[in-house]
């Protein structure tokens, strides 16, 4: 039996001055090496930094993407519980509130579910861009906001308004269109002709106004009703551009100190129209703020007690109550004055007095609305 002895590697070849020279390392290929890639602590491989954001810029952001959500959010709350409120108006258990209730709770259940939406959807978009989710919510609030310029949306925060406001806003929509009708009755030649009259007095008009914190329309509107802008003296006593009669004192006390005067004088134009602001403004302290009040106490004035009598004697609330116990004259007299009051925006505000019933003007004139409402 023969065995096999291990090849015997040889030496080294010896160097000339009989030293071993070392063996050659295998040198590699080029191409062939690849870097290590680096790893952290875990061993996984490093990711790219993002960079890193201002606390500032994402206050900003987010403000924006709020602002933009909670616009969205209240308008398609306001018509859509608006547009329910004139879809299932009534008394009725089953026709009417039963479907009302239910949709109230859809929208809910709706809006939570679009919120989740939103949350998943924010954050896929804030990998993408920190400042996607505000675009985002912006554009919605501006697709919103251009829906909102269209009619149905005003009927329908008009029926939200009343439902929110319930007797109070019904009145007050109802005397509303009163005034609309109003101005629709008006001749158009004659309210221009009007206002050709006030241009010497509107400077004196909207001062009072701006004094007493009134709008200057409003008191145009008087002043038209009263006088038709010519100051006389009328056989009843009244004075001058507002007719003006019976002052109470505290309001003559008020505006002899906003023009700086011992006591004003009512054939004075200026002074005149301090004193009507002055005694509306006293009679809508007395009235709460309620400007179809207000300006009825003003035409009735303070002989035998005034408004404040006629109510208390008779029962009243408001204005839509105290009609049937009032005269035709003074019943009137608010409409017939924010009749007027309104022509003054208008051509203020768009410089010409449009026709009420042509084309969509009915929606464009009570969106502009009636002047101290």
């Amino acid at each position: 039996m023969s065995t096999s002895t291990p090849k015997k590697t040889p030496p080294p070849p010896a160097a000339p001055d009989g030293t071993e020279t070392p063996p050659k390392k295998k040198q590699k290929k080029p191409g062939t090496s690849r870097p290590r890639p680096r790893t952290g602590k875990s061993g996984g491989k490093r990711r790219r930094k993002k960079p890193a954001v201002s606390t500032k810029e994402l206050i900003v952001w987010t403000g924006l993407e709020v602002f933009g959500l909670v616009v969205t959010a209240a308008t398609g709350v306001v018509v859509l519980l608006g547009c329910a409120a004139a879809r299932f108006s009534g008394t009725r258990f089953f026709s009417h509130l039963l479907p009302f209730t239910l949709g109230v709770l859809g929208l809910i259940l709706t809006g939570a579910l679009l919120l989740l939406g939103w949350l998943w959807l924010r954050r896929w978009l804030r990998q993408k861009k920190l400042f996607l989710p505000a675009a985002v919510a912006l554009t919605l609030a501006l697709i919103t906001g251009i829906m909102t310029i269209k009619g149905d949306f005003f009927f329908a925060f008009s029926q939200f308004r009343i439902l929110v406001g319930g007797r109070e806003e019904a009145g007050r929509t109802t005397i509303a269109h009163q005034v609309f009708a109003a101005y629709r009755r008006l001749d158009t030649a004659q309210l221009r002709q009007l206002i050709d009259r006030a241009k010497p007095f509107s400077p004196a008009i909207d001062a009072a106004a701006k004094a007493f914190h009134l709008d200057p329309d409003l008191l145009h509107g008087i002043a038209a009703a009263e006088s038709s802008f010519l100051p006389r003296d009328s056989k009843d006593g009244g004075q001058g551009l507002f007719q003006i009669t019976q002052i109470p004192e505290a309001a003559m006390q008020e505006a002899a100190s906003r023009l700086g005067v011992a006591r004003p004088l009512a054939d004075d134009h200026r002074h005149n129209s301090y004193l009507a602001a002055a005694t509306l403004a006293h009679y809508l302290a007395q009235m709460r703020s309620d400007l179809f009040l207000g300006l009825l106490a003003y035409n009735i004035g303070p002989k035998n007690g005034g408004l404040r009598f006629i109510m208390q004697q008779y029962g009243a609330t408001d204005f839509v109550t105290v009609q049937p116990y009032l005269q035709q004259l003074p019943r009137d007299y608010p409409i017939r004055v924010l009749g007027n009051a309104l022509a003054f925006r208008l051509f203020r505000t768009l410089g010409t007095l449009p026709a009420y019933e042509e084309g969509l003007n009915a929606v464009r004139i009570q969106q502009i609305g009636i002047p101290g409402m």
